[in-house]
């Protein structure tokens, strides 16, 4: 269990981090964008809790043994082609701008853990093998683990990067 163990516990080192960040900063450095056209801090949390529900519903689906159960935001957009990645994140920021942080954060911080804990129960075996589950085409489920912890990742560099400039 070398491999799984290595790649939840960069995902936890990574939640941790975002923990701390998180924490060092007021509500209106969260929810104030930057620039008009950039991302608050809340509308990139809220971005990634909506990306996080469809890497939740792959490891749930294969921890119950069934296809995932994908969250529905552009009834008519298939969310695989990166070709719909641009309009579909446009989608999640309109879902999402009017919400409060109180309710955006709990949301990914419960989803986050949630993540983490179908992670753990799911066998290295079934983790680590890309032709077990078809409807993952080719894919690992650690691929759909590694997948969350990069994008994570991305949006963290970015924000140090503009918390510190």
């Amino acid at each position: 269990m070398y491999m799984k163990n290595h790649i939840l516990a960069a995902l936890r080192e990574e939640f941790a981090h975002w923990e701390k960040v998180l924490a060092g900063l007021n509500e209106a450095q969260i929810t104030t964008a930057p620039q008009p056209s950039e991302l608050s801090i809340k509308d990139e949390i809220a971005h990634l809790h909506a990306w996080q529900q469809r890497s939740i519903a792959r490891m749930e689906a294969a921890f119950n043994n069934h296809e995932p159960n994908m969250p529905q935001w552009l009834p008519a957009v298939d969310p695989e082609s990166e070709n719909n990645t641009d309009q579909i994140n446009a989608q999640i920021y309109e879902m999402y701008r009017d919400r409060a942080w109180s309710e955006v954060y709990p949301q990914w911080h419960t989803g986050f853990l949630r993540f983490l804990a179908v992670g753990e129960q799911i066998p290295e075996p079934a983790l680590l093998d890309p032709s077990r589950y078809a409807w993952l085409s080719g894919y690992s489920l650690a691929d759909v683990l590694i997948g969350s912890y990069d994008h994570h990742q991305e949006h963290l560099e970015k924000l140090l990067a503009r918390l510190n400039p």
